[in-house]
């Protein structure tokens, strides 16, 4: 059986050769190759966004460009097929950004949930930015709730930690990781992305640090592990490319 991964991001895609356009960053397209199908079937799952028809045909786009079968799983008005079988016949599910809290409410709802860790158990590539890396962890800093940032703490839990996205580029998300982190409304190990950098997870274990675009593990865009150690909150800095 195939290794169970996870691509939990705060990028995923880069800007396309002409305007509103949008190609698969490099950490995408390793994951297409993980995959190990020659015209990888991916799902998109854009419930976060409420299944918005211009961010589908981006991605749609996109996806397309680069040899793969797309299809989707919409929620709006109605599931447009049933959940388990469009996830597992898939080689990659990606979960774009929006709200969390609504994605997880609608996926409990209609057992997308129970659908993603089945796909995930059997193989199939779970990933996605955002609300789509968010949704993976036990929960995290997200503003689905309004301008002030809220934690979620009712995510899949697939792999046991909080997580925290856009951390270089959105005021609010480092001190409020930190601070439910510390008072123990999350878990006391989070894994955190700055834009455009991703985790790889195998089964639960976060592995290794990749990006869309090749970058300076020294001082360019990183991950950071945040820890709850003997009541203190301690962040440690990995770069791209560099081992969890």
């Amino acid at each position: 059986m195939s290794i169970p991964r996870i691509l939990a991001t705060s990028g995923g895609f880069v800007p396309g050769p002409v305007q509103q356009s949008a190609r698969l960053g490099d950490m995408l397209l390793e994951a297409l190759t993980l995959t190990g199908a020659t015209r990888p079937r991916v799902c998109l799952v854009l419930t976060a966004s409420g299944d918005d028809a211009a961010y589908y045909a981006l991605l749609y786009a996109a996806f397309n460009a680069v040899g793969c079968d797309v299809t989707e799983l919409k929620l709006f008005p109605q599931p447009s097929a049933p959940p388990e079988e469009q996830l597992a016949t898939s080689d990659l599910v990606w979960v774009g950004g929006g709200s969390v809290a609504n994605l997880l409410s609608l996926w409990e709802l209609h057992g997308v949930n129970t659908a993603m860790r089945d796909a995930w158990e059997h193989g199939v590539i779970l990933a996605g930015v955002s609300a789509g890396s968010l949704c993976w962890h036990v929960g995290g800093p997200t503003d689905s709730f309004g301008p002030m940032l809220r934690s979620v703490e009712n995510g899949l839990g697939l792999v046991p930690y909080a997580n925290g996205v856009h951390y270089d580029s959105e005021a609010q998300r480092r001190p409020l990781l930190q601070q439910v982190v510390g008072t123990g409304n999350l878990p006391n190990v989070a894994y955190a992305t700055d834009d455009h950098v991703g985790i790889w997870y195998e089964g639960t274990e976060a592995i290794r640090v990749v990006a869309d675009v090749p970058t300076s593990p020294h001082d360019g865009p990183a991950a950071y592990v945040v820890t709850r150690v003997n009541g203190a909150v301690e962040e440690r800095r990995v770069g791209v490319g560099e081992f969890l």
